[in-house]
C-alpha cells in the first residue's frame, strides 16, 4: 500500500511537472509570437503573396495561426484589411520592388476579391510590377490575377474558365422520410430561405432572381478580366461557353496567360526584374511578415497623430443576439461598440463595415435603432463587402450613405420563420406519444410534436406581416422612398451591388476606402486616425472552450468533406426556427 501511494504521488508530481512546463512553453510560444518586434526589409524585396486560407475582415488576434504548435493555429485566414494596407504601403516602399501572386485559391467572396483587385491596379500606377503565376488558375484566382503585367501558368497545369453556376441543396426529400413537416411563416415572393425546407426544386421566382444576380455578377466579372487584357468581353464569353480552354496552350493563344512556365523559370525572372544575381537567392517577403514591417502605418492619410478618429466598426457573419465574436454579428456588442463611438468626442465619423446574410430580426432591429441614433450625432458611413442582405441590410439601411461594390450580394428585404412539425417522426418513426394539460387555447403554442392549427398559422403570420411593415419602414425612412416603392423592390428579392446602386438601396459603387474617404468629408475633416471596433479579444480570451471545439469541427470536415456544407445548412436551420428571421434566402455558392 505504501509503495502504491508512493506511485500515485509521483504520477501527480510528474502530470503538474509537465503541466507547469507545457504552460511555460506555450507562454513563450505566446510571447515571441505576439511581440511587436519589427521586420526589416531588404532593398530589392518581393512581396510575395498567396491566399491560400480564408480571407475575413480582420487579421484574427492569434499569435499562434500559422505556427501548428498542439492545434492551436485555429485561425488560419488573413484579414482584408491587413492585405489591403501591405498592398497600399508596398506601393510607397522603395524597398519593395513589386508583388508576386503565388498559387492560391481564393476561398474569399467575389467583393472581397474586387477590393484586393483594386488595391493592385492601384499599386501598379506606382511603376512597380505584378506577376502572377500558378499552376491551376481557379476563376476566382484568374480575376484577380489577370490584372497582373505578366499571367503565367505552369505548362502542365489547370485553366478553369467555364462561367458561373450556383446550386441549391434541397432537403424536402429527407425531411419526408423523416417523417418532419416545416411549417412555413414567410413574406416576400422571393423570400425563399425556406424553399429547400418544402420543395424538391426551384421556384420560377427564386429561379428567376438567381438567374439575374448570377448574370450580373458574370457580366461584371467578364467586363473586369475584357480591360486588364485587352479583349473582347463577348470574345471571353465565347471562350467559356464553348469550353475553348481546356489545356494551358489554348489560355495562351487565346492570350488570356502570357507564357507557360515552371516555377524555377518564374524565379529567374523575379530575379531579372529586381536586379539580383541568378546564383543569389531572391529577396521576398510574406504578406504576414510584411505587417511587422517598419514602415507600417496605421492610418490611410499619414495623419496617425491626429486628434480626429474615424471609427470602422466591424460586422461580419451572421446576426444573433448576444455578444458573438469576429466571424458573427452579436446584437449586444455591435451596440455597445456604437454607443462607444457615439459618444466619444474624438470619433468624428463613423464607418460601418458590414458583411453579413442576416440572422435574427429581433437582433438586426436592435443594432438598426444603434444606427439611427449615431446617425443624430455623427456621420455614419456603410461599406458593404461580399454580403449585406436580409438583417445585413436592415443594419445598414439607416446610414448616410451606403457603398457597396458592383459584386456585393444585397437586398433580400423579407422575413420568415419556420417551426417544425415532428408529429410523424415521434409517432409513427419513433413510437413516442405527448400528452398534457394547459391553461389556455394557445399555451402550447409552438411545440413541434403537433402541427399548427389555422388559428396559430394566422397568430404568427400576423408577427412575421408586422416584422416585414416594420422592416420595409425603416429601409424606405433611411433611403427616402416610400414604403410601396419598397415593398416592390423587396418582396426578399436578392440583388448585385450594380443592380443595388439602380434601384436606389445603395448610393454608389465603391470599396472600404471609399467609405472611409466619404466619412471624412461628411464630417469636414482632412487629417484623421483609423481606431477599428469591436475590440479583438486577447487569444488567451478566446482559446478558453475553443480547443474542444475546434477539434470537432475538423474531425467532422474530415469526415463529411464536401458534405460538410449540408451539414451546415442543416444546423442553420435548426437555429432559424428559434426567432423569425431576415437573412438570405440560402447560403449563396458561386461556382
Amino acid at each position: 500500500m505504501k509503495q502504491f501511494f508512493k506511485f500515485v504521488l509521483a504520477s501527480i508530481v510528474g502530470i503538474l511537472l509537465a503541466t507547469f512546463i507545457l504552460v511555460v512553453i506555450v507562454a513563450g510560444i505566446i510571447y515571441a509570437a505576439s511581440s511587436d518586434k519589427t521586420v526589416e526589409v531588404e532593398p530589392n524585396t518581393v512581396l510575395h503573396m498567396a491566399f491560400t486560407t480564408p480571407i475575413t475582415e480582420r487579421t484574427p488576434n492569434n499569435p499562434l495561426a500559422g505556427l501548428g504548435f498542439l492545434g492551436l493555429d485555429k485561425d488560419k485566414s488573413t484579414g482584408l484589411n491587413d492585405i489591403l494596407a501591405n498592398i497600399r504601403k508596398a506601393k510607397a516602399d522603395p524597398d519593395i520592388k513589386g508583388i508576386f501572386l503565388d498559387e492560391s485559391y481564393m476561398t474569399s467572396g467575389q467583393a472581397t476579391t474586387e477590393e484586393i483587385r483594386n488595391a493592385l491596379i492601384d499599386f501598379k500606377k506606382s511603376g512597380k510590377f505584378v506577376v502572377a503565376y500558378a499552376e491551376i488558375y481557379t476563376q476566382g484566382f484568374y480575376y484577380l490575377a489577370s490584372v497582373a503585367d505578366k499571367v503565367y501558368i505552369n505548362p502542365k497545369g489547370i485553366f478553369e474558365f467555364h462561367g458561373f453556376s450556383s446550386q441549391i441543396t434541397f432537403l424536402k426529400g429527407a425531411l419526408d422520410k423523416l417523417g418532419i413537416e416545416a411549417q412555413i411563416i414567410k413574406v416576400g415572393t422571393y423570400k425563399s430561405a425556406v424553399e429547400p425546407l418544402i420543395l424538391t426544386k426551384m421556384s420560377d421566382a427564386n429561379r428567376m432572381q438567381v438567374t439575374s444576380y448570377l448574370g450580373s455578377l458574370y457580366d461584371h466579372y467578364l467586363t473586369g478580366i475584357s480591360k486588364s487584357r485587352g479583349i473582347n468581353k463577348d470574345s471571353l464569353f465565347n471562350y467559356a461557353n464553348q469550353m475553348r480552354i481546356q489545356i494551358p496552350e489554348d489560355a495562351l493563344k487565346l492570350k488570356l496567360v502570357d507564357g507557360l512556365k515552371y516555377k524555377d523559370e518564374i524565379l529567374a525572372d523575379l530575379k531579372k526584374r529586381t536586379g539580383t544575381k541568378q546564383k543569389s537567392d531572391l529577396n521576398s517577403i510574406e504578406l504576414g511578415e510584411y505587417t511587422k514591417s517598419s514602415t507600417e502605418k496605421d492610418s490611410l492619410d499619414d495623419s496617425s497623430s491626429s486628434k480626429n478618429r474615424i471609427a470602422i466598426v466591424y460586422a461580419s457573419g451572421e446576426i444573433s443576439g448576444g455578444d458573438g465574436d469576429d466571424n458573427t454579428i452579436g446584437s449586444e456588442r455591435i451596440s455597445k461598440a456604437l454607443r462607444k463611438v457615439r459618444l466619444d468626442n474624438k470619433v468624428k465619423a463613423v464607418v460601418l463595415r458590414v458583411n453579413s446574410p442576416g440572422g435574427s430580426s429581433l437582433a438586426s432591429d436592435v443594432i438598426w435603432r444603434e444606427v439611427m441614433l449615431t446617425k443624430k450625432v455623427k456621420p455614419i458611413i456603410v461599406s458593404m463587402g461580399d454580403v449585406a442582405a436580409s438583417g445585413g441590410y436592415y443594419i445598414a439601411c439607416a446610414a448616410d450613405s451606403i457603398i457597396a461594390q458592383p459584386n456585393t450580394i444585397t437586398g433580400s428585404i423579407g422575413i420568415f420563420a419556420i417551426l417544425p412539425n415532428m408529429q410523424k417522426l415521434f409517432n409513427d418513426k419513433l413510437g413516442v406519444t405527448f400528452d398534457g394539460v394547459k391553461t389556455g387555447k394557445y399555451a402550447d403554442l409552438g411545440d413541434i410534436n403537433r402541427p399548427l392549427t389555422p388559428d396559430e398559422k394566422l397568430i404568427l403570420q400576423n408577427n412575421v406581416n408586422h416584422g416585414y411593415d416594420d422592416f420595409t419602414k425603416a429601409v424606405a425612412e433611411g433611403r427616402h422612398k416610400t414604403q410601396a416603392y419598397i415593398n416592390g423592390i423587396g418582396q426578399g428579392r436578392v440583388w448585385t451591388g450594380s443592380q443595388a446602386l439602380k434601384i436606389g438601396l445603395v448610393d454608389r459603387l465603391g470599396n472600404i476606402n471609399d467609405a472611409i474617404a466619404s466619412a471624412a468629408k461628411k464630417a469636414n475633416i482632412k487629417s484623421y486616425s483609423l481606431v477599428a471596433y469591436p475590440e479583438q479579444k486577447s487569444f488567451l480570451n478566446q482559446l478558453s472552450g475553443d480547443v474542444t471545439v475546434e477539434a470537432r469541427t475538423r474531425m467532422l470536415k474530415s469526415e463529411l468533406g464536401d458534405s460538410y456544407r449540408v451539414y451546415e445548412q442543416i444546423k442553420g436551420i435548426t437555429q432559424m426556427m428559434r426567432t423569425p428571421q431576415t437573412r438570405l434566402p440560402y447560403d449563396i455558392v458561386i461556382k
